[in-house]
């Protein structure tokens, strides 16, 4: 797990980074900030809870230098791995206070899921690097759930990164628990920060840090007023979606309002990203009569997503909250569409009015509206000035405000004021020495 180390680096500490799944196509703020993380001097190994499930990769994933790890993502396919890592773990001095954390946390949640995370906390412990020193965890359940487990049986310190599903779905006591237990704990908008806090018993170790976005690969594309209004069957105003298709995102509240625009109305309808809904869709769309009009392009890599972009005249995103709770914090896609000058379309729930203006740099409705999304996208069809002007607008928001490089300086220096060394920073000696307690 350890791997080499680049040059240069041998002053840096070595932080263990756990993740749900290495790499993925939808979660390309996470490779973002490691590979910040990297240029920043940060020494990093990466540990996955599962594996890929796409061969394709951003430009990205290939950038980052950290050696990746992946942990047996049901323990019975590595059934020899795990009981090694168990012979092992249970002579590290933590491993009685990592089992009394799982067993409270087995007797409120008795699922196959408890289990496999102790067991993947095992094997992070067994074959931990001998001179990593944190960990950091993305996203604040189940891969927060290995950090802590493995965090109590290596006496390391650990740190962890919440984003939206993991914030709503957990139960409070959990989240409460781990807050209690990590260094701190970041999160990408202001109403999760909010919820964190009135859940934390420190809200001190609760900071707001938005994802922002790297500028440099989505750099400003002249964009050339569209005189496409809808009125001409040949020049289609092209509508654009990027997301997985799951509950949350809202498509089947899109295909419905776009089966109500008016039939003089010209246009056509493109879906980027896959999913588990994505046959559903299809046969809605067939349903309602669309199937001509719109377009399923399944998953595809960050070069091909800049491309639509720059080709559309409107995005589309009608996010929901499901019943479970589960919903988007503030998609990175909308914050792509407006690096790119496309006018946005959403609702007006979770962390997206913290981008989007409503009447200024976009237009927000209700949730699961389908007659407010098909009023809007009526109207910014049928005028193209309006698509220009609100589309630069949020273009300047996101160039103002949204740029990663600042945004990353806040998560490097909760790293630095929690001692983490990496190439370039001042060694404050306050640093807690995992491998030293082990």
């Amino acid at each position: 797990m350890s791997g080499p180390v680049a040059g240069g680096q041998a002053a840096a500490d070595h932080v263990v980074v756990v993740l749900k799944g290495y790499p993925r196509l939808s979660e390309t703020f996470i490779a973002q900030e490691i590979h910040a993380l990297e240029q920043a001097g940060f020494r990093l190994s990466l540990v996955s809870l599962r594996h890929p499930t796409s061969k394709k990769r951003h430009p990205v994933h290939d950038e980052i230098k950290a050696p990746v790890t992946y942990l047996p993502e049901y323990l019975y396919q590595e059934p020899l791995r795990v009981l090694k890592a168990w012979l092992k773990a249970r002579r590290l001095p933590g491993y009685a206070k990592a089992w009394r954390h799982w067993l409270a946390d087995l007797k409120r949640d008795f699922t196959p899921n408890r289990g496999r995370r102790f067991g993947q906390a095992l094997v992070l412990a067994a074959e931990f690097p001998a001179d990593a020193t944190w960990i950091y965890s993305h996203f604040i359940h189940t891969p927060s759930s290995v950090a802590r487990y493995a965090g109590d049986m290596l006496g390391a310190p650990w740190s962890a990164s919440a984003h939206a599903k993991d914030i709503w779905t957990s139960p409070d006591w959990e989240l409460s628990e781990k807050m209690a237990s990590a260094r701190w704990v970041v999160t990408c908008t202001a109403g999760g920060c909010d919820h964190l806090k009135a859940l934390a018993a420190d809200p001190s170790r609760v900071s707001l840090v938005y994802h922002g976005l790297d500028l440099d690969r989505f750099g400003h594309a002249e964009r050339t007023p569209g005189a496409r209004d809808g009125s001409a069957p040949g020049e289609p105003v092209r509508l654009l979606s990027v997301g997985r298709a799951v509950h949350k995102k809202g498509f089947d509240t899109l295909l419905e309002a776009l089966a109500r625009l008016p039939g003089d109305l010209s246009w056509r309808w493109t879906h980027i990203g896959g999913g588990d809904l994505e046959d559903e869709l299809k046969a809605q769309a067939e349903r309602v009569g669309l199937a001509g009009k719109v377009v399923f392009a399944g998953g595809a890599a960050q070069q091909q997503v800049l491309e639509a972009y720059r080709a559309s005249d409107l995005f589309v995103l009608p996010c929901r909250i499901s019943g479970n709770g589960d919903r988007d914090g503030l998609p990175n896609v909308l914050v792509e569409a407006q690096s790119q000058g496309l006018m946005c379309i959403s609702t007006d729930i979770s962390g997206i009015p913290e981008l989007i203006r409503d009447g200024e740099n976009g237009i927000l409705i209700e949730p699961e509206r389908p007659d407010q999304l098909a009023a809007a996208m009526e109207r910014a069809v049928r005028d193209p000035e309006l698509r220009s002007r609100q589309g630069a607008a949020g273009e300047h928001r996101v160039r103002s405000d949204f740029d990663h490089h600042a945004t990353i300086g806040a998560l490097i220096d909760l790293f630095e004021r929690s001692g983490v060394r990496h190439v370039g920073s001042s060694d404050r000696g306050d640093m807690p020495k995992a491998a030293a307690q082990r």
